[in-house]
């Protein structure tokens, strides 16, 4: 349910997210929903601060990650690439 709700935050579906927001609300209360779409707002602030001051992920990270990063699709994401031509 999280992951469903994670994933639709970071798509285009207005439908999908609508129907993850109400699945957790539905399920856990509202203020389960607040706390998910808080969670979900602050790391991609993080995110965001860490990628506009270069940031580059850490090499041991980066290794110790790499099958995990791989097997999600973490890699295919735009800013991944824009942070492998930084490093």
């Amino acid at each position: 349910m999280l992951l469903r709700f994670a994933t639709a935050v970071l798509g285009d579906d207005v439908a999908e997210l609508a129907a993850a927001r109400e699945a957790i609300a539905e399920a856990m209360g509202g203020a389960a929903l607040t706390d998910t779409a808080a969670v979900a707002a602050l790391f991609n602030a993080i995110d965001r601060v860490a990628d506009s001051t270069g940031i580059p992920l850490e090499e041991e990270k980066a290794a110790d990650t790499a099958d995990f990063r791989a097997a999600i699709g973490i890699d295919d994401f735009a800013a991944a690439a824009e942070k492998g031509s930084r490093s």
